[in-house]
């Protein structure tokens, strides 16, 4: 069943959205080696409960944190711990918050110091993969139609899609339906509807599309050891429009005042 949102659910999705941004940039600040995941992940909760929402994540399917934090090979789900950030890593940071009952869910891979060019060219093709598959997403088109562009365009700089994890509907729960997945092909799945509000998040691997799952059940790697980028929007789709509700504005003025 897809529940489509009314104006005003898309408004309260939206709020809840814009909280998840300023988070990440809060969160934002406090990235540069020598800091512990565990660090980011207090910074997050803290500002979540300042700002009278709740984690998402935290208890969601036994997951202990605020913050999924995944560093370099980490494509998604890294549980915050002791792990200290080093110079030259790249840590995707994905965040959920609940306000007034409804979901914002975001994430954005930021540069731990100085990265090197693959990894910098990574994150911003990654980035570059959402906004194509955002464009996508207009009423009219199916979901086959989003992922087919992000795969279209990573996959030609030789990276590949992960396959094991898709983007998904958001609501009043984290994962609503349909799954949104970051391959396919054109015209084929869910047909796209106005008040459909869907996360779109490609997780594009340097290396092998493969990945393998940490003992923690909770922790994925790629396969090869090589690094992924992650990055995260909810978009609503409208009559005529489609609406990014997440912002990496505030996001990107910290990054800028900081490099």
């Amino acid at each position: 069943m897809i529940h489509y949102k009314s104006n005003e659910e898309i408004e309260l999705l939206r709020l809840s959205s814009l909280l998840v941004g300023k988070t990440l940039a809060e969160v934002a600040r406090h990235i540069k080696p020598g800091v512990t995941t565990q660090a980011l992940d207090q910074v997050a909760e803290t500002f979540i409960r300042d700002h009278n929402a709740i984690p998402a994540f935290k208890g969601y399917g036994g997951f202990p944190a605020t913050l999924c934090v995944s560093v370099n090979d980490v494509v998604v789900h890294g549980i915050p711990g002791d792990q200290i950030l080093q110079d030259g890593d790249l840590v995707s940071v994905d965040c959920g918050v609940i306000l007034n009952g409804f979901v914002g869910d975001s994430a954005y891979s930021f540069p731990v110091g100085e990265v090197a060019e693959e990894i910098r060219l990574l994150m911003e093709r990654t980035k570059e993969s959402l906004y194509l598959g955002i464009q996508a997403a207009t009423a009219g088109k199916r979901i086959g139609d989003i992922g087919f562009e992000i795969q279209n365009y990573v996959e030609q700089f030789g990276y590949n899609v992960v396959r094991d994890l898709v983007g998904h509907g958001v609501g009043r729960h984290l994962h609503e339906k349909p799954e949104v997945p970051n391959y396919g092909r054109r015209g084929t799945g869910t047909l796209l509807k106005p008040g459909l509000v869907i996360c779109i998040e490609p997780m594009i691997n340097l290396g092998t599309r493969s990945v393998i799952q940490d003992k923690d059940g909770w922790t994925i790697r790629t396969a090869d050891g090589r690094p992924s980028a992650h990055y995260e929007h909810a978009v609503a789709i409208k009559e005529g429009t489609t609406e990014i509700l997440s912002s990496f504005e505030e996001i990107e003025k910290v990054l800028e005042s900081t490099h």
